[in-house]
């Protein structure tokens, strides 16, 4: 993946040949339990949504590269605030190994991948080979193939079979329809009526019905506007 820091952007990856990658409910949860160590050293979660057979997150990227000693911090802390206030200085880091957030996501999906063979005594991958991972606020070469609708929405037209989308301003929109559409996706494969029926996404957050502190909502709502759920 071609990831440059301070942009927004929306990964997805999903099961090899469209396999399902969770299971049951405790499948999800570890999957959480991993991204908060394997991302949020290096990003703030702005959306998520894990579907049965795929994910979506919509990250900010705030850093590219980190040292051992620095992401095992980060992990134990998972929150911008240390980030902010327990750096290393270079003389502390410039011997140390380092590892990559492109690297990190791929440590996370191979040893999700290796609990749940061992779990279900299977083998072989279980997500497809490549992570992708699109720009939101940064539209060189950005391709919306991943959006789809099941209506006619102004928002969107076709294009030889292909939904596209139809804005005018692409680093304001395109990180407002991600969000929208990320949360949408458990209602649009109709596995619930409403985006908060559907646990694993967080969409529940935003609507105020859950507090897990996985997503970063202050940073979020600076980029889009909250159109999840229903407001307490």
């Amino acid at each position: 993946m071609q990831i440059e820091k301070g942009y927004i952007y929306h990964i997805y990856n999903q099961g090899n040949n469209r396999q399902k990658i969770f299971f049951e409910r405790e499948n999800y949860l570890f999957f959480l339990k991993k991204m908060k160590t394997h991302l949020l050293p290096f990003c703030d979660i702005l959306a998520y949504c894990l579907m049965p057979n795929h994910f979506h997150w919509m990250v900010l990227v705030n850093e590219l590269e980190l040292s051992r000693s620095e992401l095992n911090k980060l992990s134990r802390s998972a929150t911008s605030s240390f980030r902010a206030s327990q750096g290393l200085t270079q003389s502390q880091t410039l011997t140390e190994k380092r590892q990559s957030f492109n690297d990190s996501i791929g440590v996370m999906l191979r040893s999700y991948t290796r609990a749940i063979n061992k779990q279900r005594s299977t083998t072989g991958a279980l997500f497809r080979k490549a992570t992708k991972a699109e720009c939101l606020n940064n539209t060189n070469g950005v391709s919306p193939s991943f959006f789809t609708v099941n209506r006619v929405s102004p928002s969107f037209f076709t294009v030889n079979g292909v939904t596209q989308i139809n804005i005018q301003y692409p680093e304001k929109q395109y990180p407002q329809i991600c969000f929208n559409y990320i949360h949408q996706n458990p209602v649009n494969a109709n596995l619930v009526k409403k985006d908060v029926d559907w646990e694993f996404s967080s969409a529940l957050d935003y609507a105020g019905l859950r507090d897990e502190k996985l997503v970063n909502k202050e940073i979020a709502l600076k980029y889009i506007q909250n159109k999840v759920g229903v407001r307490l």
